[in-house]
This record gives structure tokens, sequence and C-alpha cells, in this order.
């Protein structure tokens, strides 16, 4: 498990920053993005698959947040 941070653009699409390897990229897909239920499997710009457990959309951008990493791309 990862920490990482999901923040917000000011276009609205979520960032992904991995501090332990300065690793920034976009989220391109979230499984789950609703205000009831957001987060699951994440799919980054770069390939990169991460998941993270499900929970209520959160009120404040960025957020902390551990993850799994779900394959090897980086």
């Amino acid at each position: 498990m990862a920490n990482i941070m999901v923040g917000k653009t000011a276009v609205g699409a979520y960032s992904f920053y991995l501090p332990k390897r300065d690793l920034e990229d976009a989220i391109v897909s979230m499984e789950y993005d609703s205000a009831d239920k957001w987060g699951g499997e994440i799919r980054l710009n770069n390939g990169g698959i991460y998941y993270i457990e499900p929970q209520a959309l959160p009120a404040r951008f960025p957020i902390s947040l551990r993850a799994r990493r779900l394959d090897a791309a980086e």
C-alpha cells in the first residue's frame, strides 16, 4: 500500500501524486465517481492502475489516501 494524494485540476479532472516516487499524473478513469460512492480502481494516463477503497465523495481536495498498486506500469 502506498500513500497517495488525489487532487482536482481547474477543469475538474482528477490528478494523482505518489510522493515516494515523485510521480504525478492525470487520472483517466475511476471505477466509482458519484457523491455516495467514490474510488475503486483508478487508471492513470501512463497506464498505471491503483485501487483505493470506495468511500463517499470527499468534501475537499487534495486528499491523502492509501492505495494499492494493481500493476507494474510506471
